[in-house]
């Protein structure tokens, strides 16, 4: 059901992670987060941190922020947002020193190949099941505690988490799906209690429904993924689900052929998840992804997050640019059916924590000039106020709010 979006017109949000503070260094590396609670230096940078990221969303003007990621650990290119749940459970070996699947490989030379050949991951070495908690509800509470508005939080999903694993057990098929759906319960568990906790918006990160079809993937493995994202999110029935998209994010690359399309797994996400909101990697790809969704018009049971501002680039939109994106994706979907959003999320090696905040910044800026030519709510940004400006040069122009 719809929650932080019902009534909102352009609302907007950032997917999830963040650029973390420099003077931000603690890490979880597999401790239970209670555990690490009772640290004083971890409990101090966490609850600094998250109330610094939280800060600085709202003060870009978001209307939905998130924790920034901040209890995955700053490891190398994102390993930790893969390993975070599987690295807690039972049925994983000890250490993490099996090489990331085969299938996930890059040319030598370059950076992805750097990235993947260096992430070592648990060897499935029997049944998973559950060992150290995920504490989902526990980490979204100091968030929300230190926030003004929803705030959403987002774990990636069982078959992503299971692709990068390799199976050294005979417990698992080498098709790993009876892993992924063990995994995909564990997780649901643990994201009933954050619903439980107050949570109003959770989103489940990456199914793999998009790349498989986009390979060519058979009705009955796309069927199975279909079940395996609604088993998921069973029993959310009071929260704002989210189901997050896009090609890559390690180091902020693009992980596919660059003309990869959503154009054999639109109708399944619309249609067939039980989602309330779908997000998708638009800017990057020039905005062609909007063209999919004109024989939807008018008829869209989600709503649909676009991107407006890359994770990938250094060059920060200008608001007038977000705003011309704004009208031409309102020629594909409605304002009541659209979001604003990022097209992933900004940390694990991407831009800095400036340009992230920046970009934010924009978004919101954005959507304000295009809800000030509907007559919609306009949404306060701080970060545009003339008169809160660190340095103010004398008869600086005011900026656009």
């Amino acid at each position: 059901m719809l929650t932080a979006t019902k009534d909102k017109i352009l609302p907007t949000t950032v997917t999830g992670s963040w650029p973390r503070p420099t003077w931000y260094t603690a890490e979880l590396r597999g401790r239970p987060f209670s555990d690490a609670m009772t640290d004083l230096q971890f409990r101090e940078q966490f609850t600094d941190a998250v109330a610094a990221v939280v800060n600085d969303q709202e003060r870009a003007g978001l209307d939905i922020v998130t924790n920034g990621d901040y209890h995955l650990d700053a490891d190398h290119a994102g390993r930790s947002w893969f390993i975070y749940p599987t690295e807690r459970l039972e049925g994983m070996s000890e250490h993490s020193l099996a090489y990331t699947n085969p299938m996930w490989s890059y040319p030598v030379g370059t950076w992805l190949n750097e990235i993947v050949g260096g992430w070592k991951f648990p060897l499935v070495t029997g049944k998973v099941g559950p060992r150290i908690p995920f504490e989902f509800a526990k980490i979204w509470r100091v968030a929300q505690a230190r926030a003004d508005r929803p705030v959403k939080f987002g774990t990636i999903s069982a078959d992503l988490a299971s692709a990068v694993l390799e199976v050294g057990t005979d417990v698992y098929d080498d098709d790993k799906k009876q892993l992924m759906w063990d995994i995909a319960e564990l997780i649901n568990a643990d994201l009933r209690e954050l619903a439980a906790a107050g949570c109003k918006v959770i989103q489940v990160e990456e199914p793999a429904i998009h790349s498989s079809a986009a390979y060519g993937a058979d009705s009955d493995t796309l069927d199975f993924l279909v079940d395996l994202f609604n088993r998921h999110v069973e029993g959310l029935d009071d929260v704002e689900v989210w189901v997050h998209t896009c090609w890559g994010n390690p180091g902020a690359q693009h992980c596919f052929d660059p003309e990869i399309s959503y154009a054999n797994s639109i109708d399944i996400y619309l249609n067939r998840l039980n989602a309330d909101v779908w997000t998708i990697e638009s800017k990057d790809a020039g905005h062609k992804p909007l063209e999919l969704f004109e024989p939807y018009k008018g008829q869209l049971s989600k709503k649909v997050a676009v991107g407006f501002i890359s994770h990938r680039t250094l060059s920060i939109e200008s608001p007038e640019e977000i705003a011309a994106d704004v009208h031409r994706a309102l020629e594909y979907i409605d304002a009541e059916h659209l979001v604003l959003s990022s097209d992933c999320g900004f940390g694990r090696q991407g831009v800095p924590r400036a340009v992230a905040y920046y970009k934010a910044a924009a978004l919101a800026q954005g959507a304000n000039i295009v809800r000030r030519e509907v007559g919609a709510e306009e949404t306060e940004v701080i970060a545009a106020d003339p008169g809160l400006q660190v340095d103010i040069p004398e008869g600086a122009p005011a900026l656009v709010s």
